[in-house]
């Protein structure tokens, strides 16, 4: 369900009102309208429940639902009544269809005015403590907002604590009290700050629990398309697969079960708790992770009977689901909702597997993978979509010698994706560094606020598989965008995420944040063993806006006394805040004096310290030392890249990161004096039931005028006379303007008189503008023209929004004409946004200048002009019915910042990431 997608005909099924969610223990469910066959699993459910929940939620003892009652709650117009059931699987049950589900959970409401109903929930006992109220309360909220309730009302026994809790802890403003021995609690909808963030804080548990089910598995069963102990004599891909698991699963500290693994008897199990089983219905239980390895309708059998088990995760190996077209789609459908039902996360299709590493070198908590090298432990959180590119990362971190603390590889990303596990990694103490390999992001704005709020506490390092997003690989589900293609950089740095060129570029980077402190500022070190060298690294360095404090040289026959006295120089207190250290001797071997005492300065100085030597590469032993101010401590290591360029530009990464990190974020911009519910009344009276629908002058100007942003007066004229009286009516001077596209905003091509100051001037101006219209634009001849009382003089800005199906709404500001249209000298933003992000936008275009005095032109108020964009921002939020919204000009003066024209278009809100929790479809 969609808090923003419009709602369907009263009657009609919604189906955009189903939804996985993951509970507060990890597991997941699945929730739906409630449907008139539902009518035998209501009974069964309300059988179940204790007479002490009956009496809650009736105020009486009730053995059985009549058939009257039966017969009103199953049937639900989906408008004034509403109704909203969690769904398991049934114990037993043989295809987890609707008529196998059991009823865990209930909630209703009915309307009782036009903005107003009475709600009502009822939890199963066995799901009670799981965080399923919450849930529910999320998405009948979100149902009812659609119909247009605003408040909810409720009667609740005293003693119904939880009940009241749920209401209570929900973030709402919440009114109680007592009535004739019950309380009456009034819930008003308007989503608050607080309900946002009690919402991604809940969302942020349950999520990072779910993940700690997986990586935590003490218990694993490995299930594969053959017979155990029968060798195969044409093995297929799901038996490679399933053999390549089983040799990494027996390397693990876990207790592993295998059925179906035709190699199970002749892999050495290296002293390893395995269990070979002739069928997965001889696997005793319980069990906490499954692997499988399955053509798509064997694994969804395999998954049914996995539950039985207590499995809370699945990792599918196997490939052909939603990459070989719509019939793979629909398996992959299925495979979910059989594995949500269950109370399973999944894990691929087309997985490479996970490992979580622990402290043994020797041997893996966990290794549920392909691999057949693992990555020694470390404090690096690995993450990545495709198995190529997760063979590509694991590869290259073994080379490194790079230690990784978990790593998961999402494959087609149905479920379980990088938002996941960056949740997961927040509450990790053995994460310190976050590295993911993103081909897709199925929801940007969800990722965005996770990864900004990790960032903020540990690093997140990204690649992308294009620098735009805008392209798709076969078998992720992701909904196509037209927004910019700078968009997600923007989104990125915004994010506070170091954005990384290529998996090279990204374990440069991941290798100098796990073993070197943050730099405390960009003044840079210079340590070469040449002029030339030092050279390079000093243009690298201004390219990635370093600043060069100081340049030392150790040359390739330098003694130990020149050595130690270059090095003691360059670690010298106020010196430098970062180290350089790049060495390529040409006639003689490279020494390794020099390393050794770079590696001794770094680790007793704490100075951010990266190498470029012949012949090193990744973490060596000869670039480490002792702490000398933790004998406990790991040595720690100087970090080598291959050339000079690439040991700058991870650094210049990491500098940048560091100033975000030390950076004043601001506050999430809320201006004064708006008032949403009746903008959402002008979006509903608007667009009415049409698809998509441009707004008039006037609705556009009420629209914005609910949240604090005015267009000055202006009136469509035709005749010299009309344009005379509505220069009365709106005040002397006036501007008069074309109302074709083409020439609205162009003074320069002849569509624009400004400073009109008395009737002749007037009448004479829409002769001349009637006399250019017909030689520019014939068939603009008689379009209206425009009469607007003149501003004060400034630089006129352009701001825009635009609402984009992947990323929801995306905000953009630029100073007006040519800049904007032919130079694409634009800023981008992705709401919600900060004040310091409303800032940066202004302030990063290239001719801000203007704004600022340029060529002694006056300062003009930079912070009226914030204030505009500010407000825009938080409207596009709010509505995502608005597809695009224009102003254009805002002119900004010494005094203000005056808007002279707007547009505005509305059309089916279907934004993706809403005010409730569900995981991806």
């Amino acid at each position: 369900m969609s808090d923003d997608v419009r709602a369907p005909a009263p009657g009609e099924y919604p189906v955009e009102w189903e939804a996985d969610v993951v509970l507060r223990d990890g597991s997941t469910t699945h929730l739906r309208p409630i449907r008139p066959t539902d009518a035998e699993a209501l009974q069964r459910f309300h059988v179940a429940q204790s007479e002490r929940s009956t009496y809650l939620r009736f105020f009486a003892p009730m053995e059985r639902l009549s058939d009257r009652d039966l017969d009103r709650f199953t049937r639900v117009d989906h408008h004034d009544r509403v109704a909203l059931v969690a769904v398991a699987a049934r114990p037993g049950a043989g295809d987890a269809g609707t008529d196998d589900q059991d009823i865990i959970g209930v909630a209703r409401f009915d309307r009782t005015s036009e903005h107003e109903a009475e709600v009502a929930f009822n939890i199963a006992d066995a799901a009670q403590g799981r965080g399923l109220g919450s849930v529910l309360l999320e998405h009948v909220a979100a149902a009812a907002r659609e119909r247009g309730v605003r408040r909810f009302t409720a009667e609740v026994l005293p003693q119904n604590g939880k009940m009241l809790g749920v209401f209570r802890e929900a973030g709402y403003h919440v009114h109680q009290q007592m009535d004739d021995g019950f309380v009456l609690v009034g819930v008003d909808l308007d989503p608050t700050e607080q309900s946002r963030a009690v919402m991604a804080d809940r969302e942020h548990r349950a999520e990072a629990r779910s993940m700690r089910g997986l990586l935590g598995a003490t218990s694993v069963v490995l299930v594969g398309p053959g017979n155990a102990g029968t060798v195969a004599t044409d093995p297929g891909i799901d038996d490679v697969l399933a053999e390549r698991a089983l040799r990494a699963l027996v390397r693990s500290a876990t207790s592993v079960h295998v059925t179906g693994v035709a190699a199970a008897a002749s892999v050495p199990d290296d002293g390893a708790d395995l269990h070979v089983h002739a069928s997965l219905a001889d696997v005793p239980g319980p069990v906490d992770l499954a692997v499988v390895a399955l053509a798509p309708r064997a694994a969804i059998a395999a998954v049914r009977d996995l539950a039985r088990l207590g499995v809370r995760g699945v990792v599918v190996l196997s490939a052909g689901y939603a990459e070989t077209g719509p019939e793979g789609l629909a398996l992959r459908r299925e495979l979910l909702r059989v594995a949500h039902t269950s109370g399973l996360r999944v894990v691929g299709p087309a997985s490479y597997g996970l490992v979580a590493r622990g402290t043994d070198p020797e041997r893996p908590v966990l290794a549920a993978t392909l691999a057949d090298e693992l990555p020694r432990p470390g404090v690096v959180g690995l993450f990545s979509q495709s198995a190529p590119m997760a063979v590509t990362l694991l590869a290259t971190t073994v080379r490194r010698g790079l230690g990784v603390s978990s790593f998961l590889s999402a494959g087609h990303r149905a479920d379980v994706s990088g938002n996941d596990l960056m949740q997961y990694w927040q509450d990790d103490a053995s994460t310190q560094v976050v590295c993911l390999y993103l081909e897709s992001i199925g929801n940007p704005r969800k990722f965005s606020r996770i990864a900004r709020r990790l960032a903020s506490v540990k690093p997140v390092v990204v690649v992308t598989a294009g620098r735009s997003g805008h392209v798709v690989p076969p078998g992720h589900a992701v909904r196509s965008t037209t927004a910019p293609r700078r968009t997600l950089e923007e989104m990125l740095r915004q994010s506070g995420v170091i954005r990384a060129e290529n998996t090279h570029h990204l374990v440069d980077i991941a290798q100098l944040l796990a073993h070197q402190p943050l730099p405390a500022g960009r003044r840079v070190g210079i340590l070469a063993s040449s002029a030339a060298l030092a050279a390079l690294v000093a243009e690298a360095a201004a390219s990635a806006g370093l600043v060069v404090a100081r340049t030392d040289f150790v040359p390739e026959d330098a003694d130990d006394a020149r050595v130690a006295e270059a090095v003691d120089a360059m670690y010298a207190p106020g010196a430098c805040d970062a180290v350089v250290a790049v060495q390529v001797p040409v006639a003689r071997p490279r020494r390794p004096q020099v390393s050794a005492a770079l590696a001794a300065a770094s680790a007793r100085s704490g100075r951010t310290t990266v190498a470029s030597m012949l012949g090193l590469h990744g973490l060596t032993a000869e670039l480490a030392a002792p702490d000398p101010h933790d004998e406990d401590a790991p040595a720690r290591c100087v970090p080598a890249c291959s050339t000079p360029e690439d040991a700058v530009a991870a650094l210049g990464a990491v500098v940048q990161y560091a100033r975000w990190r030390g950076a004043d974020h601001g506050e999430t911009v809320a201006p004064t004096g708006t008032d949403p519910r009746a903008a959402r009344a002008v979006v509903e009276r608007e667009l009415g039931g049409a698809v998509e629908v441009e707004l008039g002058p006037e609705a556009t100007a009420e629209l914005l005028a609910c949240y604090g942003v005015h267009v000055a007066p202006a009136r469509r004229v035709r005749t010299a006379d009309e344009a005379v009286a509505a220069a009365h009516d709106v005040g002397w001077p006036v501007a008069l303007k074309c109302t074709a596209p083409a020439l609205r905003h162009r003074a320069d091509l002849g569509g624009v008189r400004l400073d009109v100051t008395d009737e002749d001037e007037l009448r004479a101006g829409v002769a001349q503008l009637r006399t250019t219209l017909a030689a520019v634009l014939p068939g603009s001849a008689d379009e209206p023209l425009e009469v607007q009382a003149m501003v004060d003089a400034g630089v006129a800005c352009v701001i825009r929004s635009t609402e984009d199906e992947l990323f929801g709404p995306v905000v953009s500001f630029g100073l007006a004409g040519d800049a904007v249209d032919l130079l694409g000298d634009v800023a981008y933003g992705v709401p919600p946004l900060t004040d310091v992000d409303v800032g940066a936008m202004v302030r990063s275009v290239r001719a801000a200048p203007r704004l600022f005095g340029y060529m002694g032109t006056p300062v003009v108020a930079t912070a009226a002009l914030e204030d505009v964009l500010a407000r825009v921002s938080v409207l596009a939020d709010d509505l995502p019915e608005v597809r695009s919204l224009e102003l254009y000009p805002v002119v900004v003066s010494e005094h203000g910042a005056a808007v002279l024209s707007a547009r505005v278009r509305l059309a089916d809100a279907q934004r993706a990431d809403t005010l409730r929790r569900a995981l991806p479809g």
